[in-house]
Formats: structure tokens, C-alpha cells, sequence
């Protein structure tokens, strides 16, 4: 059983890896925190609440609001998800979210149970940096840290040099990467690779026709329709396959240990990712997920959606 907080700025995929921390028989979801990204913020929020009602979670895993600008930035948004919940107008979530700051809940959660806690981060690094700067400890202390974000030296889905979450806080992600996490990095490299999803394999969900997989197809449909519109056939996965990743770890076919750094001075190359595999010139303070079983990725959560309610 993995016990993690889940970062997020909760747009569709988000959402699903939400369902990965409240559903998988080997995560222990203790804590929502999130952080200013996808969509408005407020939005996300919402988004949030209304999936873990869906899970049959309500009022059982708290939610903390945290950044909702990056550290030195306007907001960037971006436009693949729509609200982030499918344009669709669900059940107001009875839930609300908690009083305490995210960054806050952050330190105190992993204070309380240093070693134990892994921080899956599958937004802007924005809140995971500011708590860093409120406990220097706080890399120590969290078991490990997983994060989706770069797309190792390879054309962005932002500009041709970064990919979305590191290119809106790229301040945030140079502190993370500096500060000594046991830190893994899913990329938007390999989504591409092994996280597309096709009309095809969105049908087999589809069939599937438990409350869940419908929910996931509302959700997922804006996504898939903005990458058809940009020649990807498929919607795409990367926040889901990084939760994935960490409770099913038998996916992971390969990863190597490199050194990741974030560009955040230059405007043209803003939120680069560098990945170099040469120790004798940066030593590595990263594992990164180098390619994974594909089709077991699919099969595993089509099994967490069957298991909805009918």
C-alpha cells in the first residue's frame, strides 16, 4: 500500500489519476492538494471534489487549496481540457475543500510520517516548492517524489522547447530539482509513446458501462477531440500513468538516472528541460521513466473502471 498526496490542477487526466489514489487496491490516497494551472483555479477545485464523489470518496480525503499563480509569473492557461470536467454540468460536490493551506498540509502531513508519504505531482511544481521553502527537511522527509513534467530535449507541447507544467512555474520546478527529493519524472515524451489512447481503446472503455466509465468518457472527450484538431490521434495520459507507475510499479520497463535541470531565465527556451545522461559531467538527481508496458497501462485502468459502480 502507497500512501501519497496527489498535486494537481485537476483537468480531466488529473481527474483520473485522482481515481488511481482513491480506487487502486495499493494506494492509500491521504490528502488533494491544488495548484494553479489547467484551468481556473476555482474550477479545479471543483473538479477535484466532483471526482472523488464520483469514486464514492465524498468527505474522506481532504482537499487544500494552494498556489494560485506561479511563484514569479502570470497564470498561463491552456486550452486542451475545456473546464476540465467535460463542459458537463455534474451534482454540486457536498464536500468542501479544507481551511488548511496546501503547502501547509504538505509539510505537516510528511512532518507526521517522514519516510512513509509519496507526492505524486502532476501540475505545475508551484506548491511542492513552496514547501520546500517552508522546511528545507521536507525533500527528506517525503519517500519519494513523482512528478510529470518535461519532455526529455524533445519538441514541448507548449512551445518547441517545454512542456506545459514546467514551462508555467519554471522557478518552481529549478527549486524542486535542486532541493534533494528521491525524485522520478514521467515525460510528456513518453505519453506520446505509450499514454495516447485511441478512438478505438476509448471505445473499449466506453464498453465497459459502469458509472465510472462513463465518467471518464464525459471527461476525457474535450481532450481528445483538441488532440485530433493537432494531428494526435488519441487522447493522452500522462497524470494517470504517473499515479499508475507508482502502485503498479511491474509497468515500468525501463528509466536510467539522469540529471534534469529547468530553464528559467531565458524567454525563449522558458521551462526547458535538460536531461543529461553523463555522470562525469552532472551527477544524476533523477530517475526517469525511460518506457513502459503500454498495453498493461491500459489494461490496469479499464480494471479500475469496471470496478465502478453499474
Amino acid at each position: 500500500m502507497r500512501r501519497m498526496i496527489i498535486d494537481t490542477d485537476t483537468a480531466a487526466d488529473d481527474s483520473f489519476a485522482l481515481l488511481v489514489g482513491l480506487l487502486h487496491p495499493e494506494a492509500s490516497l491521504e490528502a488533494v492538494t491544488i495548484v494553479s494551472g489547467n484551468v481556473d483555479f476555482a474550477q479545479q477545485v471543483q473538479n477535484a471534489l466532483i471526482t472523488i464523489q464520483a469514486a464514492g470518496r465524498g468527505g474522506e480525503v481532504p482537499v487544500h487549496l494552494g498556489a494560485e499563480v506561479p511563484m514569479a509569473r502570470p497564470w498561463y492557461a491552456a486550452s486542451a481540457h475545456g473546464d476540465g470536467k467535460g463542459n458537463h454540468d455534474f451534482p454540486v460536490p457536498e464536500q468542501a475543500p479544507s481551511d488548511e493551506p496546501a503547502a501547509s498540509a504538505l509539510v505537516r502531513l510528511v512532518n507526521e510520517n517522514p519516510g512513509e508519504i509519496d507526492v505524486v505531482a502532476i501540475g505545475p511544481l508551484t506548491n511542492i516548492a513552496t514547501a520546500v521553502l517552508l522546511d528545507r527537511d521536507f525533500a527528506s522527509k517525503v519517500r519519494q517524489l513523482w512528478v510529470m513534467g518535461g519532455c526529455d530535449n524533445s519538441v514541448g507541447n507548449v512551445s518547441a522547447a517545454a512542456e506545459y507544467n514546467f514551462f508555467v512555474d519554471p522557478e518552481a520546478a529549478d527549486i524542486v530539482f535542486r532541493a534533494g527529493f528521491d525524485v522520478t519524472v514521467v515525460t510528456w515524451t513518453l505519453t506520446l509513446k505509450r499514454a495516447l489512447w485511441d478512438r478505438d481503446q476509448l471505445a473499449e472503455i466506453a464498453a465497459i458501462d459502469t458509472d465510472l466509465a462513463r465518467y471518464f468518457t464525459i471527461l476525457d472527450t474535450p481532450n481528445l477531440e483538441f488532440n485530433e484538431g493537432v494531428a494526435i490521434q488519441g487522447s493522452t495520459h500522462p497524470d494517470s500513468l504517473t499515479a499508475m507507475l507508482l502502485v503498479e510499479p511491474s509497468l515500468i520497463t525501463a528509466s536510467s538516472r539522469k540529471f534534469v535541470a529547468i530553464e528559467h531565465h531565458s524567454e525563449l527556451t522558458r521551462g526547458y528541460s535538460l536531461f543529461d545522461d553523463r555522470p562525469e559531467r552532472n551527477a544524476p538527481n533523477a530517475t526517469v521513466i525511460d518506457d513502459v508496458d503500454a498495453a498493461g497501462f491500459f489494461e490496469s485502468y479499464k480494471r479500475l473502471l469496471a470496478a465502478g459502480s453499474q
